[in-house]
């Protein structure tokens, strides 16, 4: 039997938040193909914005791409760089999302829906996962509903690893595919300089090379160093980042370009630097007393940076 409640007259939005990596590391793969992981989410400032409006019937959607770099250089950078690995069909997240949503709930009616994007696209930062978890909070609402959290959750996984993630937020433990999450509490909060490069890394490729290379680590290595992260009183996002990400052992050709970011983000005054899923994002936490705007100022490079600020929330809807 088909919803009828009562479509909102005005549009929905939602604020979805990107994420970054702390700490990744890579165990073995399971039976369903996926591999066992350990890592340390975080939501941080920089976020795509979904607009949903009702419609008559179907989904549409329209992508507008804002640039949310900063820097010295960026009038020299194209704000729609990485468009071109967004799908603007039906194979796009939003409207995956959408369907799934729809069939869940037994919706009447349809959606029109504009994503601004700022989130850079094929970059490890889970720009699509966020827009996904957008809609399975926005596209209810539109029909004065919400999904109970596990079966939010339970749509979440069924649209991609990092989708449960995005749809909590904050900072939390993921195991399993990374839907499996503990929350947990940083010491503070703080800013970080994220750069991206040109040239992107094959998540598929990675994880083949992962595995070739014996890289993983065992379901036992996986539960120490998860009992180790819990067991801590006070976390700190660069304790965090020096547990590493196993990815950037299988960088390949691009070993020297990543070694090059790492170095020119260091002399500009980070602290830690790490690589964000499986790249190719970069991210460093500045030093003490060294505004991440500064460290931006400093930096030397053609890279896009973008300066953002850890949070507590994965979605945030407007009023």
């Amino acid at each position: 039997m088909s919803a009828r409640r009562k479509v909102a007259r005005r549009p929905v939005i939602v604020d979805a938040h990107a994420k970054l990596n702390l700490m990744l590391a890579i165990g073995p793969a399971r039976d369903d193909g996926f591999h066992e992981l350990l890592t340390v989410f975080q939501s941080v400032s920089l976020a795509d914005t979904l607009i949903v409006e009702p419609r008559s019937r179907g989904f549409s959607l329209k992508i507008r791409h804002e640039d949310a770099s900063v820097g010295p250089r960026r009038s020299d950078r194209s704000s729609t760089r990485g468009a071109a690995a967004i799908p603007s069909g039906q194979d796009n997240l939003v409207l995956r999302a959408a369907r799934l949503v729809a069939r869940e709930l037994q919706l009447d009616g349809g959606a029109s829906f504009t994503l601004v994007k700022r989130i850079p696209a094929g970059a490890g930062m889970g720009g699509g996962s966020a827009d996904a978890a957008a809609v399975l909070d926005a596209l209810p609402a539109l029909h004065g509903m919400r999904l109970a959290k596990k079966r939010r959750l339970a749509l979440a996984l069924a649209l991609g690893s990092d989708v449960p993630f995005a749809c909590v937020g904050g900072t939390a433990l993921g195991r399993g595919r990374g839907e499996e999450l503990t929350r947990v509490a940083l010491d503070r909060a703080f800013d970080a300089v994220v750069a991206l490069p040109r040239w992107r890394i094959a998540t598929a490729r990675a994880y083949a090379e992962i595995d070739q290379g014996k890289y993983v680590l065992t379901p036992r290595s996986l539960n120490i160093r998860s009992a180790q992260i819990l067991g801590r009183e006070q976390l700190s996002a660069t304790t965090l980042m020096r547990l590493g990400n196993t990815f950037e052992r299988v960088l390949g050709n691009r070993r020297l370009d990543f070694e090059s970011l790492v170095a020119r983000l260091r002399r500009a005054g980070v602290r830690e630097v790490r690589m964000t899923g499986s790249g190719s994002a970069v991210f460093g936490i500045p030093g003490p007393g060294t505004p991440a705007k500064e460290v931006a100022n400093r930096f030397t490079g053609n890279e896009s940076l973008y300066v953002v600020r850890s949070t507590r929330r994965g979605l945030r809807p407007q009023p």
